[in-house]
């Protein structure tokens, strides 16, 4: 339906660094993921800047003709300034409290109102805006709890209506 978002995480990557290449699956998923989403209406893709997210778009992209805009807003929220070793603990508190910022982080709270303003402005009335982005941030953006956010796929595929429901279409 015109207006809807599909909301997009990147394909599988070799690490987590801003210039992370996709892994040879990820790239080969980012292939399939432009076979399925071909007929879905898609008139624009707007793309976090790093690496792995703007390479799983440019298939669709170069597929459909369209190019991959970016948004910095899209990139995956940093939890912390340093190297956590127990970082996914951090991160499941993290979802428990969105509030929490830990020193040099993002709290899930403001994580959340800077996708949503960046999906707000991505969104095209007259047709459907694949938005590529990272997994904490989609999970904030869909509002889904820790167990959502370990549920994720890569890539992952939700639509977005105008209305505000999110579901995952079948056949992604």
């Amino acid at each position: 339906m015109t207006g809807d978002l599909l909301l997009i995480r990147h394909a599988r990557a070799t690490g987590q660094a801003p210039d992370a290449p996709l892994t040879p699956d990820g790239e080969a998923a980012a292939r399939q993921l432009a076979d399925t989403l071909a007929d879905a209406g898609i008139t624009r893709i707007v793309s976090s800047p790093w690496r792995r997210a703007a390479d799983t778009a440019r298939p669709l992209a170069a597929r459909l003709g369209l190019r991959v805009e970016t948004d910095g807003r899209l990139t995956e929220r940093v939890l912390s300034g340093a190297d956590l070793p127990d970082w996914m603990t951090h991160l499941e508190a993290s979802f428990a409290d969105p509030d929490l910022a830990l020193p040099g982080g993002e709290s899930g709270s403001q994580a959340r109102a800077r996708i949503l303003a960046a999906l707000a402005d991505a969104r095209d009335p007259g047709g459907v805006t694949a938005v590529f982005t990272h997994g904490n941030l989609l999970a904030l953006a869909l509002g889904l709890d820790y167990a959502g956010w370990v549920g994720l796929r890569t890539p992952d595929v939700w639509r977005l209506s105008r209305e505000g429901w999110a579901v995952r279409p079948e056949g992604t």
